[in-house]
């Protein structure tokens, strides 16, 4: 009776500390990631006040964080979404991928961590964060820019990637062999393109069935559905995270977006309870020693998804200042960061990969707004500092159906016209934005 006391105890205050740390957050227009990581930092070990009673449950509810950010980024999309987007901008995300991970395992390898932790560090630096971008984009009036579909399609390339990468990644640190590895993969993108098929052929019905016009079936449906599937993906050896991704995308319609309704406050709750989780098991004293190594991977991945974005827009045809507010937009990195470098931490890969994917982390999700705000008015400041005399419009260059040194146009494939600042009709990239963590 003691020690169930101590555990709601416990767990209440958690609670309510995260409630307060995202009211804080809110009342400053940040994300509240920094704050989460740091609150489990502040009671983990070597922390200030260490949790006992309630690590366990916590441990809990951070599986099923990870299981509900997963299932509400499938939710984002359609399978229709998914095609469209792989054949129209894959070049995209082949450059995205390159510039980001690449930094991230040369990064592992130079620190003398082994192939394994560099894979897992190539994703830490590849992902950028959904739910912070989506945030900055509203926060800063950009919903409607001509760039936002190229940002975008950028986030729903990597999400898609996710579905390979996190099955080879929960191999590996399972320790299983080439040929287990490769059966675990081969399962995964068997599984990925038969959803994807079933979804394309089948969408409406999957969605009749799941469908409810009772908010407590529905909720129950799905969030049942979505724990089977993960549960079954991961006694596959697949990633439980895959298998709610794949659930998320199989529903559709109304039944996509009352689910998503419902399991929104359910997906920030267990989310929060992620971070701090991560936080617990890194110590605060092994954070100091890789401080400056993930200043510099900071530094450097952040120049090169201003790069990949820079190159996406570019491709897309849209202006050059547009060009820059979409690389500026991509720096943040946050949850599947963390999401990646939990399955090492878990599985006792390498004791440093925590405390720094935790720095990078913390200033990446610091660093990626200011990036968004203040990226394309320093590029044109300087370019307008190389060549004097250049008028207003100098280094801007207009999509289809635009006139000269503007920022409207287009959206290919809409025919509706949007206009930077002004929060117009967008592509359907995705069923809706994200708009929280």
């Amino acid at each position: 009776m003691h020690s169930s006391a101590v555990l709601l105890i416990e767990f209440g205050s958690i609670i309510l500390g995260l409630g307060l740390l995202g009211r804080f957050a809110a009342r400053f227009q940040f994300s509240p990631i920094p704050l989460y990581l740091l609150a489990g930092l502040a009671f983990g070990e070597g922390g200030l006040l260490p949790l006992g009673a309630s690590e366990e449950f916590v441990a809990t509810g951070a599986e099923i964080g990870v299981i509900l950010l997963l299932l509400m980024l499938g939710l984002e999309y359609s399978a229709s979404d998914l095609v469209s987007n792989l054949k129209a901008h894959y070049p995209s995300g082949l450059v995205d991928g390159a510039l980001n991970a690449l930094p991230g395992a040369a990064a592992a390898l130079l620190l003398g961590w082994g192939p394994v932790a560099a894979v897992v560090l190539a994703g830490v630096t590849w992902i950028s964060s959904s739910g912070v971008i989506a945030k900055v984009l509203g926060d800063l009036g950009r919903v409607g820019n001509r760039e936002t579909p190229v940002i975008l399609s950028v986030l729903v390339l990597e999400d898609l990637a996710m579905a390979v990468y996190l099955p080879i990644v929960t191999a590996l640190v399972a320790g299983a062999g080439l040929a287990a590895g490769s059966l675990t993969l081969a399962v995964a993108l068997g599984v990925a393109g038969l959803v994807l098929f079933a979804a394309l052929r089948y969408g409406r019905v999957i969605s009749r069935f799941v469908s409810s016009d009772d908010p407590e079936k529905l909720l129950l449906v799905v969030l049942g559905l979505t724990i089977l599937v993960a549960g079954v993906a991961q006694q596959l050896q697949v990633s439980a995270a895959v298998g709610a991704f794949l659930v998320g995308i199989a529903l559709s319609g109304e039944v996509a977006e009352g689910a998503h309704t419902l399991l929104s406050p359910l997906r920030d709750l267990f989310a929060a309870v992620f971070f701090v989780f991560f936080g617990l098991h890194t110590d605060p004293a092994s954070i100091p020693p890789v401080l400056l190594p993930a200043l510099a991977l900071a530094v450097v991945t952040a120049g090169t998804k201003i790069a990949t974005g820079y190159w996406a827009a570019r491709r897309a045809g849209i202006s050059a200042k547009g060009r820059w507010r979409t690389g500026g937009a991509l720096v943040a990195r946050g949850e599947f960061s963390i999401v990646i470098a939990g399955l090492a931490v878990t599985a006792g890969i390498e004791p440093s990969l925590g405390p720094l994917a935790t720095a990078y982390v913390l200033l990446l999700v610091v660093l990626g707004p200011l990036t968004a705000r203040y990226t394309e008015p320093v590029a044109t400041w300087w370019t307008r500092r190389r060549t004097p005399g250049t008028g207003t419009g100098a280094g801007t260059s207009t999509g289809p159906g635009t006139g000269p040194g503007t920022e409207t146009g287009t959206v290919a494939g809409t025919g509706t016209v949007a206009t930077a600042g002004a929060p117009e009709q967008l592509p359907d990239v995705r069923r809706q934005t994200p708009v929280s963590d």
